[in-house]
This record gives structure tokens, sequence and C-alpha cells, in this order.
């Protein structure tokens, strides 16, 4: 029996991982950005084994949700699933950062960086982050003209340099990303063409599962399969840019 911790599980992909790994008999400690949301999650994964609540736009609350998860005990593994997707107009978190920028790809370096290190780190990322824009000095779109999409796929292709760097730091943990399809939940919408049913699965594979497959590190999946991660994705220096950003901009260094 493994314990996993899931971000932005009170619906979506999240939630569908949540259930798959309670039917298999994990234990599941769930994330919602506020009270009300944790009381849905609650409601939605009954076997769940907890909530931990925090709105992962924010600084202090990212870092409250860490320290509520290592209330927890030690982890067997996190699935970085919170993110906001496409859709969004440029906002501004209480930390004056782009609130897409903070959600999609801060948050998961600032738990990465401050929840006790688990075995397996599993990071959603998308087909999108082959269009990613590797050049990371404008982070908070302060100078570029705003594009909802082009945020959107900058950030998941951060979701995979972010799993390759410590998939190389960090050697006895596995750290994996993965595209779980565009698929029918409330960010991917009501005609996205993927199959819901396989979107949850390979996060929850990568999590707890024996096979050899599933225990490796510095890969990228698409439904239980490995696929070619973009090229900028396996640059070092470009990794190492990255982790370096974040630390300046969320005060949270990464050991």
């Amino acid at each position: 029996m493994a314990r996993v911790l899931i971000t932005g599980s009170a619906d979506g992909l999240g939630k569908f991982a949540a259930e798959r790994l309670v039917k298999t008999g994990h234990e599941v400690i769930l994330h919602a950005r506020n009270a009300a949301r944790g009381r849905d999650a609650r409601a939605g994964v009954p076997g769940a084994r907890a909530v931990v609540v925090g709105d992962l736009s924010t600084l202090a609350e990212m870092r409250q949700v860490a320290d509520q998860a290592n209330e927890q005990g030690p982890l067997d593994a996190v699935i970085h699933n919170a993110a906001v997707g496409f859709k969004e107009s440029r906002q501004e978190t209480v930390d004056g950062i782009e609130h897409v920028f903070a959600i999609n790809t801060l948050a998961p370096y600032v738990l990465t960086a401050l929840i006790q290190r688990p075995a397996r780190l599993i990071y959603l990322s998308s087909g999108l982050h082959q269009s990613g824009n590797p050049d990371l000095s404008d982070l908070n779109w302060t100078r570029r003209r705003w594009n909802g999409m082009n945020a959107y796929s900058d950030t998941k292709l951060h979701d995979v340099l972010l799993a390759l760097a410590i998939a190389h730091r960090w050697r006895e943990v596995y750290s994996n990303a993965l595209e779980p399809g565009w698929v029918s939940t409330k960010m991917g919408g009501a005609n996205a063409p993927d199959d819901l049913a396989k979107g949850s699965e390979t996060q929850a594979w990568l999590a707890v599962s024996d096979d050899a497959a599933a225990k490796v590190s510095g890969r990228y999946f698409f439904h239980l399969r490995e696929r070619p991660a973009s090229p900028a994705a396996r640059d070092r220096a470009r990794q190492d840019e990255l982790l370096a950003k974040c630390a300046e901009m969320s005060g949270v260094v990464l050991q």
C-alpha cells in the first residue's frame, strides 16, 4: 500500500486518479484550494485518507500545503496535477506573480522543495509542451503581449523541465512527466477527443506500480508508454536556469 498526495484533486483528472488509487487499496491524500472545495473532494472520494487545503496561486499557501502534507507522514508519491488552463487572462497573484506560471510551474517547484522527499514524483504536462517557449527570460509576462495558450504551453514545458531536473539531481527518486491527453474535463472541454478513462491511468500507474516500466526516472509518458519530450526539456542548462528562477521568485531553494 502506498501513500499518495494528489494536488488539484477536488475534480477532474486528479479526482479520477484518486478514485483509481483508493479502489486498489492505496492511501490517498487529496488537495483542494479552499475549505469548500475540500469538502467536495472528501465527498467525491470518500475512501481518501485526508484532504489538505491551500490556494496554490500564493506562496504562503503553497507552504501551508507542504506543511499539511508533511504532517500526514512520509509520502510514497506526489502527483503534481493542479493546474489552470489555456483560456486564462493575465492576472497577478498577491505575490505579484503571473497566476498561470504561479499555479502550473512555481507551485510544483515549491512543493517539491518543501515536502519530505517521496520515492516517486509525477508531473502532469501536456502535448502542448512541445510548442512551449524555452526562453525563460520573461516568466512573468511583463514584456510579452499576453497569450493564454502560449502561457499554458510554456508552463507545461516547465513541468517537464522540472521533472527531468529532479531526476538528475535526486537519483534515488523516480521523477517523471506525462501527458494525460486532451480529455473532457472542466479544463479540456466537452468536445475533447481523447479517452477520459485513460486520462488518469498513467499518473496512478507511475505513482504505485511495481512494473519495471514504471520504476524509471527522467522519462515522459503518454498512456503508459514512453514518448519523446521536447528536446528543450532535456537541456541541463535550461533545467538549472528554471530551478534558479523559481528559487529567486519563491524564496525557496531546492536542495
